[in-house]
């Protein structure tokens, strides 16, 4: 494709769609559109290559156009698709390995995405407690409806303060989801003294991966458990993000905490559109589908090709011989080490943090707890590391705070190359005075 036919392309989105992105985080300035993706590569409209860190928001696992999970999915052409009838073979199957997989599911639903899955898992929250708040914590992402969609990456003069994240939500929908503070027991403990017998649900990423990767002291995550299960209230793990990439079981496999509701997608089916919700049955039987009151309903709820997909990429990173978990771990070990090794070096004030395979490098000092730590961040110096990462065929979202992924067909030669780019770039950030140093 020509630079030419490119633009008018691209022109053309621009006409039909608003701001010529089907979701506002896609409008990245260059490259600004895609023609192919395979394994650890993507293909720009102008035929420009990049190694893909950025991953679909995390969505990919095994890569690409997985053949295992292509496979699949193709099995289930001419054969069945959406019905919207009754129950297939493949959403028991996809139903039976999330129940093997992760701890706190009994019993689970499937959706189309991860926002659905939150959505779900606060409907019945409140349904279960009859109690109208929900506790979210500033910087913790889940979804664009209008009880979570408030005080992510907020600025400094907004953060723990009133911060939607779109206009059109009811006063009493933002007011009614209260802030606190991530690996901040205490700031928690207070809402529960403020508001008794009035919060249904704790809901959080249990590794807050919306803005990099705050990484979650064990005493804080059991203190939660503890404190909902005293107050009466429901704690939600949304897994969307570490569900399935951290471990087979997502990270309540890892800590040993097991929350009430669990919300999982993205990478639950390489790519495709699959995410679900689970917990114990007793809460699970309330949806209208097992004759309670809660409402459960979506025509593209368990299709066939979305079950495949996932039941394909579930049997893979579980699977010990196909060893997806020591292969990204490993890689992710390499990446956070040369990027250390390099800032180090080079003199730069960063924290290069990450679990598994997700990696980080913010610019500042440590420690790195919560969000307020996150307020001392140089956004600028990170957005313009990630920009000319981009720029050197490395593909790392160009926005502060937002990580990294590595997926099963990364290679040793991928971060190799990546973490000599990064040198180069960072090298070049420090004699223009562009990044934080240690004077």
């Amino acid at each position: 494709m020509s630079t030419t036919d490119s633009a008018q392309l691209l022109a053309d989105a621009r006409r039909l769609i608003p701001g010529g992105v089907n979701s506002a985080t896609r409008a990245i300035g260059r490259p600004e559109g895609f023609r192919a993706a395979q394994g650890a590569t993507l293909v720009d409209l102008e035929g420009r290559s990049y190694v893909d860190y950025h991953c679909a928001f995390g969505a990919t696992l095994l890569g690409h156009g997985d053949p295992r999970v292509d496979r699949a999915v193709a099995d289930t052409f001419g054969v069945i698709d959406v019905v919207g009838l009754g129950v297939t073979e493949l959403e028991i199957e996809c139903a039976r390995l999330v129940a093997d997989l992760i701890p706190s599911v009994e019993m689970s639903i499937t959706t189309m995405s991860g926002s659905e899955s939150t959505f779900q898992a606060v409907r019945l929250a409140r349904a279960v407690t009859g109690r109208p708040y929900l506790v979210k914590f500033q910087g913790c992402f889940h979804g664009w409806h209008d009880a979570v969609a408030r005080n992510v990456i907020s600025p400094p003069e907004r953060a723990y303060d009133r911060d939607p994240l779109s206009a059109g939500i009811l006063d009493e929908a933002v007011d009614a989801t209260l802030i606190a503070e991530f690996n901040d027991l205490d700031s928690v403990a207070e809402l529960f003294r403020r508001h008794p017998d009035q919060i249904a649900a704790v809901i959080l990423e249990p590794v807050p991966h919306n803005v990099g990767a705050l990484l979650p002291e064990q005493a804080f995550l059991e203190g939660l458990r503890e404190l909902t299960t005293r107050e009466g209230s429901l704690l939600i793990f949304d897994e969307v993000i570490t569900g399935f990439r951290h471990a087979p079981g997502g990270y309540q496999e890892l800590c040993g905490v097991v929350p009430d509701l669990t919300t999982y997608g993205k990478a639950m089916g390489n790519g495709h559109s699959v995410a679900g919700m689970g917990g114990r049955a007793d809460l699970m039987s309330r949806f209208s589908s097992a004759g309670g009151d809660v409402l459960l309903a979506g025509t593209f709820n368990g299709n066939p090709q979305s079950m495949a997909a996932a039941v394909a990429t579930m049997t893979a990173i579980s699977d010990p011989e196909v060893g997806f978990h020591d292969h990204v771990y490993r890689l992710g070990d390499r990446m956070r080490a040369g990027l250390r090794e390099i800032v180090d070096d080079l003199g730069i004030r960063a924290v290069v943090t990450g679990i598994g395979s997700v990696f980080v490098t913010y610019f500042m000092d440590g420690p790195v707890r919560g969000y307020r730590d996150l307020l001392r961040n140089d956004d600028t110096a990170y957005a313009t590391f990630h920009r000319r990462m981009i720029d050197a065929g490395h593909l790392m979202y160009p926005m502060a705070l937002k990580r990294n992924h590595i997926t099963a067909a990364h290679t040793d030669a991928d971060i190799d190359a990546t973490l000599g780019a990064a040198g180069d770039v960072l090298a070049g950030m420090v004699r223009e005075g562009l990044v934080p140093t240690v004077s």
